[in-house]
């Protein structure tokens, strides 16, 4: 028998995990029952950190982890997969093509952001999306130290006052000071199409997320969006025009491509819904889970959100059930009744809220901690030790809080 798993993101990665812990806890050999993780590298980038400086930094090994607890890994890039014939296609690095048989499959290819045909915006937009687009925003913000302060190129745009925009900007007037020296006369706008900032972060957060914005000095243009980019800058659509070389887009993600291969219905994200153990149902044998699926978190109709916390447990739960359906045991539905926010304000702090509403727990320094040992603890995989590795995963405990 075949597990496949296809990403290793926070979902894949947990899915693997949870995966093996069902078949050591049930006594069942990994010759009996292979599972295996596709990815073009075995590598677990730190997604919701590359807002911060040095992104090349923000990966974590994770070979050493799947060899503990006998996952076998397979690099390559999932492009095709066969939901009749049960086979994923592969293209590998040396440019070959492969065919994989499975008997589950758990799709776990997470996320990517959504760039609107905007004039200008494919040529002169930067993201910090991907490890590579952050990488090469990091570079062209370094690049600028050598250049006049002239034409802005000390203003930085960032489109989307949602949760990465916000993190992106409050990040930037300490890392453009780094840059370009502590005089420097360095500006951060935030644009936003909304009437407010962080739309969807709730009332009660709000006043804290606009204070630590004019404790920093990042300027807001509200209830406009950008209608082009030129080497000169960014148009907004009320005919606003903003000096500026760097344009950072952070204006919403799509699930990534390969969830419109499968027969099944999905969301307006392009999400694959699935039902509580995370199946995709109509399509035998196929699971979805992180960005890739929309499932329902509890009876009350709340929905996972495409974020690192609901990814990690979503993944655990269908790792959990695929596996627990070749070996014939029972499967757990997917829940998940804890939900918080950190958002990272820069120097400004942070901002922890709790449940759906969204309630304020704590602010400033106190927030901060928590933020960053959430960034550089919680969040990162376990140490390549067998038995704390596969203790790690258990669907019931991952992302309790």
């Amino acid at each position: 028998m075949r597990l496949l798993i296809i990403g290793a993101g926070f979902a894949g990665m947990y899915a693997a995990l949870s995966a093996a812990r069902l078949r050591d806890i049930q006594g069942v050999s990994p010759e009996e029952l292979e599972i295996a993780l596709i990815a073009p590298e075995p590598t677990l980038v730190v997604r919701p950190r590359l807002y911060e400086p040095k992104p090349e930094t923000l990966t974590a090994p994770l070979l050493d982890v799947l060899k503990a607890i006998d996952v076998g890994y397979i690099q390559g890039s999932a492009e095709t997969v066969n939901t009749e014939a049960l086979t994923v296609q592969i293209s590998t690095p040396n440019g070959t093509r492969k065919t994989l048989s499975y008997d589950r499959l758990v799709i776990a290819t997470g996320s990517r952001l959504f760039r609107p045909n905007i004039p200008g915006l494919a040529e002169h937009g930067f993201s910090v999306d991907s490890l590579d687009d952050a990488v090469t925003l990091d570079k062209h913000l370094h690049g600028l130290a050598d250049r006049p302060a002239v034409n802005g190129r000390d203003t930085v745009v960032v489109a989307g006052g949602g949760f990465t925009g916000i993190e992106a900007a409050t990040e930037l007037p300490a890392r453009l000071r780094a840059i370009f020296g502590q005089n420097a006369r360095t500006r951060v706008i935030i644009v936003e199409r909304n009437g407010a900032i962080a739309p969807d972060m709730g009332e009660g957060s709000r006043p804290v997320i606009e204070q630590a914005l004019r404790k920093l000095g990042v300027e807001t243009r509200l209830g406009t969006g950008v209608a082009s980019l030129d080497k000169s800058g960014v148009t907004l659509s009320t005919g606003e025009h903003i000096e500026t070389e760097t344009v950072i887009w952070a204006a919403g993600i799509r699930a990534a491509p390969l969830t419109a291969q499968i027969p099944a219905e999905r969301d307006n994200f392009g999400r694959l819904l699935v039902d509580r153990d995370l199946r995709v149902p109509g399509v035998a044998g196929v699971f979805a889970t992180g960005d890739a699926a929309r499932a329902a978190c509890d009876d009350e109709g709340n929905y996972a959100l495409m974020s690192c916390q609901h990814a990690t447990r979503m993944g655990a739960f269908a790792g959990n059930n695929a596996a627990a359906e070749l070996l014939r045991v029972p499967t757990r539905p997917y829940h998940q009744k804890a939900y918080v926010t950190c958002l990272d304000l820069g120097e400004a702090g942070a901002l922890f809220t709790r449940g759906w509403e969204r309630k304020v727990e704590m602010v400033g320094d106190v927030a901060k901690k928590t933020k960053q040992e959430i960034n550089t603890v919680w969040i990162y995989p376990p140490r390549a030790e067998r038995a704390a590795a596969l203790a790690s995963a258990d669907p019931e405990r991952v992302t309790s809080l």
